[in-house]
């Protein structure tokens, strides 16, 4: 499979502070898409970087395309982003634990 065809990993993905910025857009946008001028114009960077954030963005899933006339429009879709909240609970949970069992351990003695 090509390197364009295979799907991108979530967590690179979300990696950059552009792109983590451009989900946050689009997760406020009031009207649940923003076409790519809109989106630009909250950086200091061209069309072109911010399309290429956006095409990995959209590789990992973690946002979708919809074309009206010659504008392209950009919607978030969050369903990727719980594989990252499900890694952080369990390692979340898991210190818990440690920590717990260490407390433990300290009134113990």
């Amino acid at each position: 499979m090509s390197e364009r065809k295979q799907k991108r990993d979530v967590y690179v993905a979300i990696a950059d502070p552009t792109r983590r910025k451009l989900l946050y857009l689009l997760a406020e946008a009031e009207a649940d898409e923003l076409p790519l001028y809109e989106l630009t114009s909250e950086f200091q960077m061209g069309r072109t970087a911010i399309s290429k954030h956006l095409a990995i963005l959209k590789g990992a899933d973690l946002v979708t395309v919809r074309k009206v006339g010659r504008e392209t429009r950009y919607r978030i879709n969050a369903t990727p982003l719980q594989e990252i909240k499900n890694w952080v609970s369990f390692h979340e949970n898991f210190s818990m634990e440690k920590v717990a069992h260490v407390k433990q351990k300290v009134s113990e003695e």
